[in-house]
């Protein structure tokens, strides 16, 4: 299994995981152009999608989801909650998933995960390929038992590291947003993320990628620094950035 982005931030997010016979995206923040621009730049190709996956109707991770299915003529799953938050779906094969039912897209396994996050019925996912486990974990305030049970014994994980607390007290957004942002069904800050990545099997985790990382309210090199020590543990450890993506890295099983 292999894991690449088209880029991640609060301005767009499209990641893409595939396996043997099967690629999938999870969400598409940007619209047809530029999804399609980003790919070629790091030389990956959407006309080989078999479906896209969306975990939730914001739309820096909605926005560009049912022109791109529609164009490519491929399906989109998603909850019936996240559905009904958007009214865009018109002329999309659209597959409903259940929060916690586990389904296959071709020779992928994909386990839904329910995660606390201020929108309709929002879900992050497990992939399973072979003897590999992906993890993708962005856009949550907490992380609830439900969490780290599911996301468990995992050979890769891509996490959201959104906001340093600091930052965003004194930062620049209103009250209300710095409320939301940081509340329990917002985004992760970095001692929540690097808590949980601590409590993982680090003799297991060969791919780490710090995620969903806030213009505003953080920055890649702080949270590099807070990895550091976590780079003799995992052999890749990577820093997704909204300004461009990465190509396709391997999810190598232990």
């Amino acid at each position: 299994m292999e894991l690449a982005s088209l880029g991640s931030g609060s301005k767009g997010n499209a990641t893409l995981v595939r396996s043997r016979s099967t690629t999938l995206m999870v969400d598409c923040g940007y619209n047809r152009k530029t999804a399609l621009a980003r790919a070629e730049a790091i030389g990956l190709s959407l006309s080989d999608l078999d479906a896209i996956l969306v975990t939730h109707e914001h739309s820096d991770h909605i926005g560009g989801v049912s022109t791109l299915a529609r164009s490519l003529d491929i399906p989109v799953y998603t909850t019936v909650g996240t559905w009904h938050a958007k009214s865009q779906h018109a002329d999309v094969n659209t597959q409903f998933i259940c929060s916690h039912t586990p389904f296959k897209i071709g020779d992928i396994d994909v386990c839904p995960v329910a995660v606390p996050h201020d929108s309709k019925e929002p879900v992050q996912f497990v992939f399973e390929s072979g003897q590999a486990r992906l993890g993708i974990l962005t856009d949550l305030g907490s992380i609830s038992s439900h969490v780290r049970e599911v996301m468990s014994d995992l050979d890769g994980l891509l996490i959201e590291f959104n906001h340093c607390s600091d930052r965003l007290r004194f930062g620049p957004y209103p009250p209300r947003l710095k409320q939301r942002v940081g509340s329990d069904y917002g985004h992760l800050n970095n001692q929540q993320a690097l808590e949980f990545v601590r409590q993982l099997d680090l003799q297991r985790l060969q791919l780490l990628i710090a995620a969903h990382i806030s213009e505003q309210n953080n920055c890649p090199k702080l949270v590099d620094e807070l990895l550091t020590p976590y780079r003799g543990h995992v052999s890749t450890l990577m820093i997704a950035e909204q300004a461009k993506g990465y190509n396709w890295i391997p999810v190598i099983p232990d």
